[in-house]
């Protein structure tokens, strides 16, 4: 059995798994965020542990993922954005921006389904990783000196027009860290909205090509 083969069919197996480690990560930090002043040191500890097993599977997976490829350092080099994940698991929503690629290296394949699900994954991380970038910035934000982002709800607006790519500029990071994840988050949402823009522009031309193959020859639409 090849390398790319074994490393596929790990893909498959584990696609599940790892989104629900994702979604464990992103549900603890969000209480560990949200209710931090009212958090009791029990409760504190128990969403540590909970972060930390869902960091542990992302290293894991990398891992068996770098063992199967056979790449050794060059596969560090040849998928950046897995090892991006492993350091900052909130960035795991990113991921889904590989099904696009896959899309375009599809070739004599029915691909309306396949755009339909590059759209549907690339809006759902688009949303979730605006909520985990919300959250990180809060987390920075909120008692630093000079701050305009004071409450989880201006994060969350700073995260929409930063998603969007509009930045109206009342809401901004002033704290190194939370510029830092803002120029993250500014990267990740051009990558994903590139993915919904190609897969819905690729989908009507399809969808226009077909319309002309129907017509009859010769003839206009209401002939």
């Amino acid at each position: 059995m090849d390398h790319d083969s074994r490393e596929a069919r790990w893909e498959r197996r584990t696609d599940g798994p790892l989104t629900a480690a994702s979604l464990l990560f992103l549900a603890t930090y969000a209480v560990r965020v949200l209710a931090e002043p009212s958090l009791s040191e029990p409760g504190r500890i128990t969403c540590d542990v909970a972060m930390l097993a869902a960091w542990a599977v992302f290293v894991v997976d990398y891992g068996v993922r770098w063992r199967y490829s056979g790449q050794r350092l060059r596969f560090v080099r040849t998928h950046p954005l897995d090892t991006l994940v492993v350091i900052l698991p909130l960035l795991r929503p990113l991921r889904f921006v590989k099904t696009y690629e896959r899309v375009k290296r599809r070739r004599g394949q029915p691909r309306l389904p396949l755009y339909g699900r590059v759209i549907f994954y690339s809006g759902t991380s688009a949303l979730l990783l605006g909520f985990a970038s919300a959250l990180a910035v809060y987390r920075q934000e909120r008692g630093a000196p000079g701050a305009n982002i004071r409450t989880f709800g201006d994060a969350l607006w700073w995260a929409c027009s930063t998603l969007s790519t509009v930045g109206y500029g009342d809401a901004t990071p002033v704290t190194p860290m939370g510029r830092v994840i803002a120029a993250v988050m500014m990267a990740g949402g051009l990558a994903l909205l590139g993915a919904v823009t190609g897969s819905f522009s690729s989908w009507l031309l399809q969808v226009f090509s077909r319309e002309d193959d129907d017509r009859p020859p010769g003839g206009s639409p209401g002939a």
